[in-house]
């Protein structure tokens, strides 16, 4: 269960009071579950899946594995991330799509038919709930829309850029810090991290930028 002050900074629960919280989670009849690093904690292929995972404590990622083994970094969720097949992706074919852990993570897992049902007592945070899971679906969809941009440039300088000025933009500096690790960020603009490592290197020698770690100063 989340603390006071990390219910204030879940996007889901957002102007819900603490005890409206706690009401909540017994009326959705919410199950909550801890996970050690490395393990799968939602596999969007499951039989009865359709339940809404909100990420209460730790770091996971989403990750598409393609038949060929080829995995690709679709999210970064970080206390307070939603997740689950009613929201934004969908599996399909012989591709596996899992939620996986990065570190130890606490999970609270709703059905979405609870989130959407009517309230039978009308209540307010109830029609909140609904208001901020809309909001986070098109939160998503923006995300998905940043990640086409990035995929859909031609070369891996292309793609290194576009991401690097997508984040340059959000915090409104030149110097961006990566979410993730270098190895992620391969994953993310699916590519190989070797050519890609190279790349970054021309980049930092022709003075496109500057980078120590995974913090990124643009230059031009």
């Amino acid at each position: 269960m989340l603390t006071r002050q990390e219910l204030e900074k879940s996007p889901l629960f957002q102007d819900i009071s603490y005890e409206e919280y706690q009401q909540m989670l017994a009326c959705f009849q919410a199950v909550q579950k801890s996970y050690r690093p490395e393990e799968v904690l939602y596999d969007y292929t499951a039989p009865a899946s359709n339940a809404v995972g909100v990420l209460e404590r730790g770091e996971a990622s989403l990750i598409r594995i393609d038949q060929d083994g080829v995995a690709t970094v679709l999210e970064e969720l970080g206390p307070g991330g939603v997740f689950g097949r009613s929201l934004a992706f969908s599996a399909s074919g012989r591709d596996s799509l899992e939620v996986v852990c990065r570190t130890a993570c606490e999970v609270v897992f709703i059905d979405y038919s609870q989130i959407l049902k009517r309230c039978e007592r009308a209540c307010t945070h109830h029609s909140l709930l609904v208001q901020n899971m809309l909001r986070l679906i098109s939160d998503k969809a923006q995300a998905l829309s940043e990640r086409v941009d990035v995929l859909s440039r031609r070369s891996i300088r292309e793609k290194l850029l576009c991401y690097f000025r997508q984040l340059s933009e959000k915090e409104g500096s030149a110097t961006i810090q990566l979410p993730f690790s270098l190895s992620m960020l391969a994953d993310y603009i699916a590519t190989d991290r070797s050519a890609m490592m190279r790349e970054l290197k021309r980049l930092k020698e022709e003075g496109v930028l500057r980078a120590s770690g995974r913090r990124i100063t643009l230059c031009a």
